[in-house]
């Protein structure tokens, strides 16, 4: 496509960071704290998302591992997410022997219905992951007070929301645990990696561990952990990326405000941010019955519309269950994700909007 919904930026700065990796050798380190870019990159997190402690590790999906591993779930446990999201949500719970119990979603925003939450915790329910999908904000708000309410700990997938906020608080830091992604195609990257957030000394420590083999000082294993360090190459351009990233956020804010005012009149259901909610635009996403045909279109005129996520995780091959989630199953069949990255020119708004216009 000519005009992709998403791409990694990356220029000059970026390069020059990696060279002056592979100058120096230090290429990855084992080291407790990890190496001296990692260490940077997490302090301009920190600074960023606004809290205390930042873990790098080498995915979203480690990150999301390492946070099920640093509150002790395991087999017999449950854990409560939606189906409409990349499976890696999913996946993670698997990975540490818990089971993952899907929970439908809002149709306004895509992100979990607090409603039937509450109708699927059970006494072995242990934790939630509420997944702010496209950058937009989970309702946490109602899920933290029924977390409260049943003694179950929070693991935010914020792998889509870097630079989303709610009531002025950076997605990730709205609980204890917070998990990103820096995947290529994501507001801002590292190539492929991710990094935990958290205001919890001890959560803190324990992350630090569990990335690193669960090590302290070298070969002395105190806890289960696995290798999950970001390279010292991946956290290099990391750290670039962090500092243009208020620059990427502005210009994709823009763009979906163009698009937005474009199709104003379309027979569509667009992405209207609630209050109290700054969205990053990491996938403007509209709804419409007609959404394979106006994919179709978009695409013959090399515009990159994607769907996100056509087959929920529950009916993948390998979950294959027969839990009914109505809004879920709705959501799958009606929603195409238009691009407003920020390399997208005012005439390619234009003609996303024409055509949709057109056609609706």
């Amino acid at each position: 496509m000519k005009v992709p919904v998403n791409s990694p930026l990356v220029g000059k700065e970026e390069i020059a960071e990696v060279n002056a990796v592979l100058r120096a050798g230090a290429l990855t380190s084992a080291a407790n704290l990890g190496g001296k870019n990692v260490q940077e990159f997490e302090k301009l997190v920190c600074s960023f998302v606004k809290s205390k402690y930042a873990i790098a590790v080498n995915s979203g999906t480690a990150a999301l591992q390492a946070a099920l591993y640093a509150l002790d779930i395991k087999s017999g446990d449950e854990v409560l997410l939606p189906s409409f999201t990349f499976v890696a949500t999913a996946n993670s719970v698997i990975s540490v022997g818990a089971k993952p119990v899907f929970v439908d979603i809002r149709r306004d925003n895509y992100t979990m219905d607090s409603d039937d939450l509450k109708k699927k915790i059970t006494k072995k329910s242990r934790a939630i992951i509420p997944v702010h999908l496209y950058g937009n904000v989970a309702y946490i708000d109602e899920i933290s007070e029924i977390a409260r309410k049943h003694h179950i700990s929070i693991i935010e997938d914020a792998a889509q929301s870097m630079g989303s906020t709610y009531k002025g608080r950076q997605t990730g830091n709205l609980s204890e645990l917070g998990c990103f992604s820096l995947y290529a195609a994501k507001v801002m990257t590292s190539g492929e990696g991710g990094v935990i957030v958290t205001s919890n000394k001890k959560l803190h420590e324990k992350l630090l561990m569990i990335r690193n083999h669960g090590m302290v000082h070298g070969y002395d294993t105190r806890i289960l952990g696995l290798n999950l360090r970001l390279p010292e190459l991946n956290a290099a351009i990391a750290k670039v990326q962090m500092k243009k990233l208020p620059g990427f956020l502005q210009k994709r804010e823009k763009n979906a405000k163009i698009l937005t005012e474009l199709l104003s009149g379309a027979n569509v259901t667009l992405p209207i941010p609630r209050k109290h909610e700054k969205v990053n635009w990491y996938l403007y996403t509209i709804a419409s019955k007609i959404r394979d045909k106006i994919s179709s279109e978009l695409n013959a005129n090399d515009i990159g519309a994607t769907v996100y996520y056509g087959t929920p995780v529950h009916k993948t091959p390998y979950y294959n269950q027969k839990t009914k989630l109505p809004n879920t199953e709705w959501a799958a069949k009606s929603v195409l994700s238009l691009p407003v990255q920020p390399l997208v020119t005012r005439n390619n708004l234009e003609t996303i909007a024409r055509i949709i216009n057109k056609m609706t």
